[in-house]
């Protein structure tokens, strides 16, 4: 049976680096209650009024993870991907003490394949990540890229020429190029869910989603 956790649930975080500290600050900036955990004092006192609680300790430690209570949280992130036989370690304790979901930093692919393997149910590359969607935005036809697991593609970018100020169903772009514009935005307004006929301006920016191969020939097409 799959536990069904709450949105609104606890996150024990595990590391202050870059990666760790920017997802304890988005998480506290999204109103979700957050305890920080690192064996640095500076990087835990540094970030002592960002997110709601943090702690000094050794995650390495199973005793000084059932000392903060680790074992009541539902979600953990251990973001001490450099370190990665601490990061392992980390995991495997955590798993140890049934914490239901466990996100993991790896540096690479054995990384990340030793952690699910420990038991991680989410492997996060967060460098190689950012370097494929670098790739896809220095050519300038997109603006900003997201792909998932499964080859599903988000892409924000300026409408092609063909599409603009008509519908988007007399423009054929889903049966022509198998993408769809599921959004899009004016200057000065929100952006806007599409519909079959939504009109698309020289000045607007839209949302598309298909897969990687045809978001990448849309994007090619004449600007």
């Amino acid at each position: 049976m799959v536990e069904v956790l709450r949105g609104d649930a606890p996150v024990l975080v595990i590391g202050l680096g870059r990666f760790g500290a920017a997802c304890a600050g988005e998480l506290d900036r999204l109103d979700r209650e957050v305890l920080a955990m690192d064996e640095n004092l500076e990087l835990v006192q540094k970030w002592s009024d960002r997110v709601t609680h943090t702690v000094q300790g050794d995650a390495r430690n199973i005793d000084a993870l059932k000392q903060i209570g680790a074992q009541d949280f539902q979600v953990a992130v251990v973001a001490v991907g450099s370190l990665i036989e601490a990061s392992v370690l980390i995991t495997a304790n955590l798993v140890d003490l049934k914490v239901p979901q466990i996100w993991a930093k790896a540096v690479s692919q054995s990384h990340g394949k030793i952690l699910a393997r420990v038991g991680a149910n989410h492997v996060i590359y967060p460098e190689r990540e950012a370097g494929e969607r670098v790739a896809h935005l220095v050519s300038g036809r997109m603006l900003d890229f997201i792909r998932f697991d499964d080859d599903f593609v988000l892409a924000k970018m300026y409408p092609p020429k063909f599409i603009r100020g008509v519908g988007l169903n007399e423009s054929g772009v889903r049966s022509k190029y198998k993408v769809t514009v599921v959004g899009v935005k004016s200057p000065g307004k929100p952006f806007r869910y599409a519909e079959a006929n939504t009109v698309v301006t020289n000045h607007d920016l839209i949302i598309v989603s298909g897969t990687n191969s045809d978001i990448e020939r849309f994007a090619s097409l004449d600007r």
